[in-house]
């Protein structure tokens, strides 16, 4: 028994002093750098670079990053234009984008998108059919689903996002939304329309979700990490951070530390799966 417990002890001991030396590591890129990293775009990112940030700027307080959102149109304008050093976007910058701003893509987690509605809401779960009826504006009643007599509140994202493109393309197959559909402008302000809604349906990044949301089976399927890897779950997307040109200097070794260990551990925390 005793053998046992000094096992435990030492096998424990490894771990958390490989775990420490690696943490170490990544941070280490960044010792005796200074400088600022401005960030913005796609808003489902913002999870994951405020955390890289934090993390960077408390053991290098010469180095000063900023994240905003704004939606992956504004990601891929602002790198492009020299306005930000990294664009956020939630899909692949098209062959033009490349072309005009001479972006580079850096793929670092793969994300689905679910739909969402009021977490009192009693349906456990939706068809995709029904999915694009109720944002067509063909099925606007809950009870025509088996819920309460109410009128259903669709909540949709502007076209600069990449979660609306991405949620209009896989779950819609380029369907209509109706026009009177509320229109908001991140994953965070989804969140909140939603949560405060009970009539309410939108769709978020998974990684999003929450107890302050419900999120219905979709065909059956949970949304969620683990059915996005097995690819049971279908709406799916990659997670980008671009560039205008090859990243230098600290840029570079951001997005580096972002698509490392350390970064991939944030990614997942995040509720999202690291690409490496």
């Amino acid at each position: 028994m005793l053998r046992k417990l000094e096992t435990f002890i030492i096998i424990t001991f490894f771990i958390l002093a490989m775990s420490t030396l690696a943490s170490a590591q990544g941070l280490d890129a960044f010792k005796g750098k200074s400088g600022n990293i401005e960030i913005g775009g796609g808003t489902a990112h913002i999870p994951v670079m405020k955390e890289a940030a934090k993390r960077i700027m408390t053991t290098n307080p010469a180095i000063r990053i900023t994240v905003a959102g704004g939606g992956s149109g504004v990601g891929v304008q602002k790198a492009g234009e020299g306005l930000v050093d990294i664009g956020n976007t939630g899909r692949a910058v098209t062959e033009a984008e490349k072309s005009k701003y001479g972006l580079v893509s850096f793929p670092f987690a793969i994300d689905g998108v679910a739909v969402v509605v009021h977490k009192a809401n009693p349906l456990h779960g939706l068809t995709q059919t029904q999915v694009k009826d109720i944002f067509a504006g063909k099925i606007t009643n809950w009870k025509q689903l088996g819920g309460p007599n109410a009128a259903i509140d669709v909540y949709t994202r502007d076209e600069a996002s990449g979660t609306r493109e991405v949620f209009w393309e896989k779950m819609l197959s380029k369907g209509a939304i109706i026009d009177s559909a509320n229109v908001v402008a991140s994953n965070g302000a989804m969140k909140t329309a939603v949560a405060g809604d009970k009539n309410a349906i939108g769709y978020v990044s998974i990684g999003h979700i929450d107890d302050t949301l419900k999120a219905p089976l979709l065909d059956g399927v949970e949304p969620s990490q683990e059915t996005a890897v097995s690819g049971a779950y279908k709406v799916t997307r990659l997670l980008y951070m671009n560039t205008k040109g090859e990243p230098q200097g600290l840029v570079k070794s951001f997005i580096e530390y972002v698509r490392g260990p350390e970064g991939a551990e944030i990614t997942k925390a995040s509720g999202y799966i690291p690409t490496k």
